[in-house]
């Protein structure tokens, strides 16, 4: 059997979502992406340099599914509001209805200050495409010039945080969310 590296990253990735990084055990690694030790060490270094990699993957297919989301919608804000719908649609299916950065952000300590410091600066590097997103939308006047696109793009990132641990604590809720979703969404619009 050939060695997959995207598809062992991918189960790295899932596994450290779902358990966090203090609880995924070597032992655990191993199983989730059926390979030995040595193999492990080989591939991807360390446990701390494969969670590291697991949280540059994981941002990087969320940058991904943001420009899909906003390429196939008719606007750029209809693509925002996709994607954060399908983000927190989906949460019940993901491996944890967290973000994974953020998880990581509220589990990992100053004793882990590299892998702290890559989930903040990946969790910022979402909050940087929302804001070019909303900047496309602003060019298009779909969104007043007048509103601050980073300011805008803390906002959503927050909105986005809150409705996923809304979704966690209130799981049969689901019918409100889409209103919810709609709420997060009223801010100045442009001419169109």
């Amino acid at each position: 059997m050939k060695f997959d590296r995207q598809e062992a990253l991918h189960q790295a990735t899932d596994l450290f979502w779902a358990k966090g990084f203090h609880a995924t055990s070597m032992r655990t690694i191993q199983q989730a992406m059926d390979m030995r030790p040595g193999s492990i060490y080989a591939s991807f270094g360390s446990k701390e340099a494969l969670f590291k990699q697991a949280l540059q993957y994981y941002a990087a297919n969320s940058q991904a599914r943001l420009a899909a989301c906003v390429e196939q919608a008719d606007s750029p804000l209809a693509g925002l509001k996709r994607f954060i719908t399908e983000v927190v649609m989906g949460c019940d299916q993901a491996p944890s209805s967290m973000c994974m950065l953020v998880k990581s952000i509220t589990e990992l300590t100053e004793d882990n200050a590299e892998l702290l410091l890559e989930a903040k600066r990946l969790l910022n590097g979402m909050e940087q495409a929302f804001a070019e997103v909303l900047a496309q939308a602003q060019a298009q006047q779909q969104l007043s010039g007048d509103v601050d696109s980073t300011r805008l793009a803390r906002y959503l990132q927050m909105q986005l945080m809150g409705l996923r641990a809304y979704v966690r604590a209130n799981g049969d809720a689901k019918e409100h969310l889409e209103s919810l979703i709609d709420d997060v969404f009223q801010f100045p619009q442009g001419e169109s």
